[in-house]
């Protein structure tokens, strides 16, 4: 296929999956955003035989193209077809270090049988957006997508350049975009500062803000398995040293074991700044918790799973296998044991409480997936100060926290090389809605539309100084 068929061919597609309704009186940047949002929620990008981000990434490449961008500063790169990035470049002044915007256009896998809708077809009903990557993440790759569209038609000159990436594989990790990227093509990506659309999400209640977060800092991933070996024999014949039993009990110990408790500077922001929230915990045990009160992290830590997340390590298995016939005595028994360790602690700390915490050297505690660490991102008046003020002007009254990611991105590689990330999607999520990697995914209507224009905002601030 030549490149003009091909364009024709995603043009194509891109007008038979455009949206059907819009807003009573939507903008043509609004209409624009949920065109894009609509095509990508049509892409199948699982990391699976079917699945894959090449033609997401020649999709936007294409609406880039159409909006005025050369070809020189659009950029469709990646390991493999199925593994491709898209990054495109709106140059400014050069006064300043360029801002990279990330978000990922892969998604998890989703079962057509076990949701209400298509997962893969953008489906508006009663005031929410439908489908798989609504919420991660790519309403918010649609947003940044838009937004640099936008930016170039208005002819906005930046006094630094703006990086859009929209990247591949940060649900499996394997075949990572903005690790591909770094490694392979880093001068398409090399920036000041990264704005992660993939964390630090608004947090809202019945559809209402009330509190606006911004991730700093983030927790690292890392698995164990814990595996038994036995010589086995016949269940007619059952003896006490059973694999299954002996990992069971190590894994019950575990199961009632907490990692110590500690703040760093940016939970103890956290828990000194943000609101209790509707049904949260009292604000007095968060502002308690912050001095470092043993008692209130207590409270806290049973009050919620969240609090808990933020004031330490935590390992839970996640898996589970064991035995190799019905009638013998099983031979192995393993256990997938997934931590997420906070910024400060180490490999080393974790396996060795893990192996005194289950208390048996005949369970085999080994990392099957080493963590790499992830320095917090420094709470600079250059980024907090214009996020601050489209805040104040969007959402009147509503707090900025810092947060800690209890899950992990991909902005830890650009962590690791000196580069601050923070996370700062505009699209808020309802705290007792949460369906990102499960059934029906979903998000509301307005908060799209909503964070399409504070991410937008957000860019004209970060890229204007504040003597303009």
């Amino acid at each position: 296929m030549t490149p003009s068929t091909l364009r024709r061919a995603l043009m194509a597609f891109a007008l038979a999956i455009a949206p059907a309704s819009l807003p009573a009186q939507a903008t043509p940047d609004q209409a624009l955003a949920r065109e894009i949002f609509a095509q990508l929620i049509g892409i199948n990008t699982t990391d699976t035989p079917k699945g894959g981000t090449g033609q997401a990434a020649q999709v936007l490449a294409e609406r880039y193209r159409a909006a005025g961008f050369p070809d020189s500063d659009i950029a469709v790169v990646g390991s493999e077809d199925r593994y491709m990035n898209v990054v495109v470049r709106l140059h400014g002044t050069g006064a300043r270090r360029p801002v990279l915007y990330m978000a990922h256009l892969d998604v998890v896998e989703a079962l057509p049988s076990d949701w209400s809708f298509d997962p893969f077809t953008l489906t508006e009903q009663d005031g929410y957006f439908y489908g798989r990557g609504t919420s991660d993440i790519k309403d918010m790759a649609a947003i940044f997508a838009a937004n640099i569209i936008r930016l170039k038609k208005e002819g906005f000159v930046p006094d630094r350049d703006f990086i859009v990436a929209l990247t591949a594989d940060e649900e499996n990790g394997d075949h990572n975009g903005i690790d591909w990227l770094l490694k392979n093509r880093k001068e398409l990506i090399d920036a000041a500062y990264a704005i992660n659309g993939d964390a630090g999400d608004p947090l809202s209640k019945d559809g209402k803000v009330y509190t606006r977060s911004v991730e700093a800092s983030e927790k690292v991933y890392m698995d164990l398995s814990l595996e038994v070996h036995n010589v086995g024999g016949h269940s007619s014949v059952p003896v006490k040293d059973n694999a299954i039993y002996r990992l069971a009990a190590g894994l019950t110990r575990l199961s009632k074991y907490a990692f110590p408790a500690r703040l760093n500077d940016v939970t103890r922001n956290y828990f000194n700044r943000a609101p209790a929230g509707p049904g949260g915990a009292p604000t007095k045990d968060m502002r308690l918790a912050a001095k470092g009160d043993t008692a209130a992290i207590r409270r806290l830590s049973v009050s919620s799973p969240i609090y808990n997340s933020q004031f330490r390590t935590t390992c839970v298995a996640t898996r589970l296998e064991g035995g190799h016939a019905n009638n013998a005595l099983p031979q192995t028994a393993k256990a997938l044991v997934n931590c997420r360790i906070l910024p400060d602690d180490t490999e080393e700390n974790v396996v060795a409480t893990i192996r005194r915490v289950v208390a048996d050297t005949a369970i085999k505690v080994q990392v099957v997936w080493h963590p790499v660490p992830s320095p917090a991102s420094p709470l600079v008046p250059e980024v907090v100060g214009p996020i601050e003020r489209v805040t104040k002007a969007v959402w009147p009254g509503i707090p900025v926290v810092p947060t800690m990611e209890t899950g992990a991105s991909d902005g830890l590689y650009l962590r690791n090389i000196g580069v601050p990330v923070y996370g700062v999607s505009g699209v808020a999520v309802d705290a007792d809605d949460f369906r990102a990697h499960g059934k029906d995914e979903r998000i509301r209507v307005a908060a799209f539309y909503t964070g399409l224009d504070y991410s937008y905002r957000l860019m004209r601030e970060l890229g204007t100084s504040p003597s303009r």
